[in-house]
């Protein structure tokens, strides 16, 4: 993930470059397009709200949040701060329905490999424990 933002914000330094935009901030934030509790995302949404923000460039709208992109738009225009998709992508309307599926069932493979993780290592703490107590 790291190299990917490393190149969407080479992207976006050319684009704003390009186009004569001064960036003031960037924000950059590993994280999943599902999660809504990211603290950089739930700084954003704070700052614009007060109308900190005037302007806020991004690479891609699912980079942003991958559902809701609809709401945070109106949110953003209710307190005066312009959006701007640098990579506007035109899907169909299926291929869209094909990227959140994927998202999804991808999000959730990562909870249950993380699930499954914390399972392993509960049971490790759980056997070192009790040879530890019958070492006593």
């Amino acid at each position: 993930q790291k190299a990917d933002i490393r190149s969407q914000v080479a992207a976006m330094e050319q684009f704003c470059l390009a186009d004569g935009i001064s960036v003031d901030e960037w924000i950059q934030e590993i994280g999943g397009g599902m999660n809504f509790k990211r603290q950089k995302f739930l700084k954003l949404m704070s700052r614009i709200q007060q109308g900190e923000i005037a302007k806020l460039l991004i690479a891609h709208k699912d980079r942003l949040c991958r559902f809701g992109f609809d709401y945070f738009c109106f949110l953003a225009k209710e307190n005066n701060c312009e959006i701007i998709v640098v990579n506007q992508e035109s899907l169909s309307p299926q291929q869209e329905m094909v990227e959140d599926l994927m998202a999804i069932i991808h999000t959730f493979s990562c909870r249950l490999y993380g699930l499954r993780k914390y399972k392993k290592n509960l049971k490790k703490v759980i056997t070192n424990e009790s040879d530890t107590d019958s070492e006593k």
